[in-house]
């Protein structure tokens, strides 16, 4: 298969605050086409202040070019949300929230050269909020939209503590997924890869964010706690110049990863990118 005919996808991870959007606004334009992408999701749960995500900034990342904006345990902190998500499809919160929640968890989407790519946000439970079992969620949705039947490309972004529970899910859709990436704990891991059944894989994609701070938070606040163990300021975003973290990847005419690569560009980390897509 030619490179032409590969699904190009950028998952981007966790966009906080001011900074965070500043780098999406930078790259992301820029990169959709330069790299001829086809697909773009952003988990989107620390747009707002480091908290949630509201109607205009969600609005915001759309109107970039971006196809999808994902959540996590921050999904509700700006109770506009739970009015909004409702009449916003490319919106997604944990599909693991119980019944009656507000808004979905999955949703089917057109690439930009008609391939149908499902997105699926589970949300893991250890050390997190008890929610209902995404391992569960997830057969539900695969069963209902399988790979190669009902689309072309399954992305699932899953918000999650602890890379045990990122992995299992990797490994228990393997050869069912095209890209599994974890979110949530806002550093990049060093373990793109592609499974033996042909599923792409990243435990974090890290956060798009100031990495001169506290997962993304100004230092002062953060430190005091951990030296204090007492309440004190508000957290607020650290507001330098954000590296926008995530990764890329190829998917191929069977639904299977071809390629997988992090992304990494300006701030302050080591810059990386997929090198046979060419320079950001």
């Amino acid at each position: 298969m030619s490179n032409s005919a590969l699904l190009r996808i950028l998952f981007i991870g966790d966009v906080m605050g001011r900074s965070g959007r500043a780098a999406l606004t930078r790259f992301v334009p820029r990169l959709r086409e330069k790299w001829a992408l086809d697909f773009i999701v952003v988990n989107g749960e620390n747009a707002a202040g480091g908290f949630g995500v509201t109607e205009a900034i969600c609005d915001e990342m759309l109107g970039l070019g971006v196809d999808c904006v994902t959540l996590g345990n921050h999904a509700f902190d700006q109770r506009e949300a739970l009015v909004f998500i409702e009449r916003q499809p490319r919106l997604l919160r944990p599909i693991n929230y119980p019944p009656g929640t507000p808004g979905r968890g999955a949703n089917l989407f057109k690439a930009a050269r008609g391939q149908q790519v499902l997105v699926v946000n589970p949300m893991g439970r250890v050390f997190m909020d008890a929610l209902d079992d995404p391992f569960a969620a997830i057969e539900r949705e695969l069963g209902a939209c399988p790979l190669g039947v009902g689309c072309d490309a399954i992305l699932i972004d899953m918000h999650a503590e602890t890379s045990s529970e990122k992995m299992a899910m990797g490994h228990f859709v393997d050869g069912r997924a095209s890209l599994v990436v974890g979110t949530h704990t806002h550093t990049p891991t060093a373990d793109a890869q592609i499974f033996p059944g042909g599923t792409a894989y990243q435990t974090d994609a890290g956060m798009t964010g100031d990495y001169d701070s506290i997962i993304g938070m100004e230092k002062e606040e953060p430190l005091r706690r951990f030296l204090r163990k007492t309440p004190g300021a508000r957290y607020e975003p650290a507001s330098g110049e954000a590296t926008l973290c995530g990764v890329a990847a190829e998917i191929g005419a069977d639904g299977l990863a071809a390629m997988i690569a992090p992304v990494r560009l300006g701030g302050r980390l080591r810059q990386e990118w997929p090198a046979e897509w060419g320079e950001p």
